[in-house]
């Protein structure tokens, strides 16, 4: 996030109708569970495993739910084989920094 005369303003990679950031998952966990953020990133656990893409529709479902949006609002936007992913979240970038704020905002690394 940025500052300027009107608050905080969100990075690059974010608008008013898309967010994107990197999320940490970590699959076959105990439990679905988002841990918080750390550096920037969301860190998230999905029982799941990372098999056919059910780690990444696990994790699609759980920050749906976290967020309250539909699965529909949430995209894998890169990292569908790794443990850093990026998600593009259909909705303003407040929504998002009010359940995360630590949260860093934009492009990422890819």
């Amino acid at each position: 996030m940025r500052s300027s005369a009107n608050g905080p303003q969100p990075e690059a990679g974010a608008t008013a109708d898309e967010v994107s950031f990197e999320v940490r998952l970590t699959p076959r966990a105990g439990a679905d569970a988002i841990e918080g953020v750390r550096d920037g990133v969301l860190r998230a656990r999905v029982r799941a495993a990372p098999v056919e893409g059910g780690a990444n529709t696990a994790l699609v479902r759980l920050v749906a739910g976290e967020l309250g949006l539909r699965l529909a609002a949430i995209r894998l936007d890169a990292g569908a084989r790794g443990r850093t992913k990026r998600l593009a979240v259909r909705t303003d970038a407040a929504l998002v920094l009010a359940r995360w704020p630590c949260l860093r905002l934009g492009g990422g690394s890819r």
